[in-house]
């Protein structure tokens, strides 16, 4: 009997499976026939011409989901024609809301996305109305945060009595709620389908400072089609994206920046890589979170990145410019044309080349000296009104053997907005809103300058899920890697450090903790006095030869790990017994799947190993290890109680 349960048990289980083989079976073949519909409905547009498309093919292929600019890239004229063609036969999307009910009873959510259908379900009202443009689909070096500034500036619009009006279309947002807003269009941000809800809404404005870079991409856009953009005009605003105006802009107000030139070629490259000298950094002229960002330190690693460059991108050229391994200097600021607020400096700990989503940042900063800091008031106060900024900017610095340096200008809310307003008590988003609708800082009691620091130190922690990501570089660099951050906020710098630290799931030392060490040549000096300092914090260490070398001849014990081609067990047997509680692995060169470096350190995430990678990452560990601090002596500071 028991046999014959048992028998019934497998063939269950094997009909289970079958029937999932054979779901996901209909399911490919009906995902691969709809890719086919649209293969060959692509082959079909490409036989027509702008004067073939009556009401019915056109109307086809928009119902299909082809934009404007899609089409006209098929049959070889431009999107505007395609778009006045379209309107000219009446073929406009009507919105239908979406059914947040279920059918049992009437939905009432102002919740809308496009069709081609016949009858709309959204009908504008004649109220003063502005529209938020949101950030999109969250990925590294844009996420949540942004979302935090949509949302709070819809809520400073609806206490100024206006209708908000939303479009994003990512579900995993706030700014998605169906109640966040007066209505929500949660349609992609793209020209065609922003134009299209504003030519039915007919907003009073559109505001785009706080959806990041996303957003910021449609001014010129926007501009162009006469819309109203509430805040620092496109005019401006490409002023600040455009290299080189804004190269110009610097040079007209003597405002210091590294050196750099954009290169159409690896030729014209390396022509100007010999004039600005090694290292270079070098990156994609648009560029979110740093992606395709690079520290190239010689003719060769220049050369292999502007061909893969200009492999991916021909039409746009590459930025190269001098490296300045300098201290990094971040300031959100807000501008009424006539005053400039900075609510707080922010300091970076992890020295320039580390993008700054990944960067540890500190407010206030602490080893900043007053010059610097008043410097960056009168550069930020000066770019700001050059820019005619309306709203936010951000500004990101070098201090670099005592000179400030500027390396980036964004015309818009940054990722820090959410941080910096929590530490300071200054609602940012709110006072940018109240200024973009005509409010000045004077009006609302704000001053030129930085707002009165706070009695506390607040540190922002990198959070990283590289576990979750295999195969992807884990050091830190001039790409974005981060998916999130903690806040550690204490009295001093090493309190809020040591919270931040503990927040982030960073393993901090104790005696008798064994720490796996590998540093490249030009770091050793550095490394030494933090290594001194773990040994007299009664920690142990293992190390490949180079770096071991340099512990034994500075008395330090040591333990010498063979590297992975010298046979087993090497140094990642080592990371896998369990025995290492922090590696220290300063990289030669990050995106090198081949490296030992890359395999050490992808190691060390696949045990759950902590893993710094950046020398003032490490320093600050050693420097919180060293103050002793346990759950037990820490003060738990309420964000609400600081002043």
């Amino acid at each position: 009997m028991m046999k014959d349960f048992s028998t019934l048990q497998s063939l269950s289980a094997e009909i289970t499976i079958w029937k999932s083989l054979l779901k996901s079976q209909v399911w490919i073949h009906s995902s691969c026939r709809r890719l086919k519909s649209i293969v060959d409905a692509e082959e079909e547009l490409k036989k027509y011409k702008l004067a073939d498309l009556t009401y019915d093919i056109l109307k086809k292929y928009k119902k299909m989901g082809f934009s404007d600019k899609g089409i006209s890239e098929l049959i070889g004229c431009d999107a505007d024609e395609v778009y006045n063609l379209r309107k000219s036969l009446g073929i406009i999307p009507v919105y239908k809301m979406v059914d947040t009910c279920a059918g049992e009873f009437e939905a009432v959510s102002p919740y809308y996305y496009s069709t081609y259908d016949e009858t709309t379900e959204s009908f504008p009202s004649d109220k003063k109305k502005v529209i938020v443009i949101g950030s999109g689909p969250i990925r590294i070096g844009q996420g949540i945060e942004f979302d935090y500034c949509s949302v709070h500036s819809v809520l400073s619009l609806e206490k100024a009595g206006i209708e908000t009006i939303i479009i994003n279309n990512n579900p995993e947002t706030v700014s998605t709620d169906f109640d966040t807003s007066d209505k929500l269009y949660f349609e992609p941000l793209t020209e065609e389908d922003v134009y299209n809800i504003i030519e039915l809404e007919k907003p009073d404005g559109v505001i785009l400072q706080f959806g990041g870079q996303t957003a910021i991409k449609l001014a010129n856009f926007l501009d162009s089609m006469h819309v109203p953009v509430l805040g620092t005009q496109p005019k401006y605003i490409d002023e600040a994206e455009d290299r080189e105006k804004f190269d110009e802009m610097l040079e007209k107000l003597n405002i210091k920046r590294p050196k750099g030139k954009a290169v159409w070629s690896v030729k014209e490259g390396i022509e100007e890589a010999n004039k600005l000298e090694y290292p270079l950094l070098v990156r994609p002229s648009y560029v979110l979170g740093g992606q395709g960002m690079e520290i190239t330190r010689n003719e060769i690693d220049l050369v292999r990145y502007l061909t893969d460059a200009f492999i991916k991108d021909t039409k746009n050229p590459v930025l190269i410019d001098r490296y300045l391994g300098g201290r990094e200097l971040e300031v959100d600021a807000i501008c009424d044309g006539t005053d400039v607020l900075i609510p707080g400096i922010m300091e970076h700990l992890e020295r320039a080349g580390v993008h700054s989503g990944d960067s540890i940042s500190i407010y206030p900063p602490q080893n900043v000296p007053q010059h610097i800091i008043d410097k960056i008031v009168d550069v930020t106060y000066r770019i700001a009104l050059e820019l005619k900024v309306i709203g936010m900017i951000n500004i990101q610095f070098i201090e670099f053997r005592d000179e400030l340096y500027i390396i980036e200008v964004n015309p818009r809310s940054s990722r820090t907005v959410p941080y910096i307003t929590k530490v300071t008590n200054v609602p940012v988003i709110d006072i940018a809103t109240n200024i973009m609708l005509g409010k000045t800082l004077k009006e609302m009691g704000y001053s030129t300058g930085i707002a009165p620091q706070t009695n506390t130190v607040a540190i922002k922690v990198p959070v990283f899920s590289t576990e979750k990501l295999p195969q992807v570089e884990v050091s830190l660099g001039p790409e974005m890697r981060s998916t999130g951050e903690v806040l550690g906020v204490g009295q001093n710098f090493h309190e809020a450090m040591y919270k931040g630290f503990t927040a982030a799931g960073t393993t901090i030392p104790k005696a008798g903790s064994t720490i796996l060490v590998t540093v490249r040549e030009m770091d050793k000096e550095n490394f030494l006095p933090i290594a001194k300092k773990f040994h007299e914090l009664g920690c142990k260490f293992i190390a490949t030869a180079g770096t071991a070398k340099l512990l034994e001849d500075n008395n330090i014990p040591v333990q010498v790990a063979k590297k992975i081609s010298e046979g087993v067990p090497n140094i990642l047997d080592v990371i896998r017994s369990g025995m290492i509680d922090l590696i220290i692995d300063i990289p030669k060169k990050g995106n090198d799947i081949h490296s030992d470096g890359f395999k050490i350190r992808r190691t060390a995430i696949e045990c759950d190993v902590s893993i710094m990678t950046s020398l003032d990452t490490v320093k600050a560990l050693v420097d919180v290890m060293e103050h002793r601090y346990t759950p037990d002596t820490v003060e738990v500071i309420s964000l609400s109680d600081i002043k």
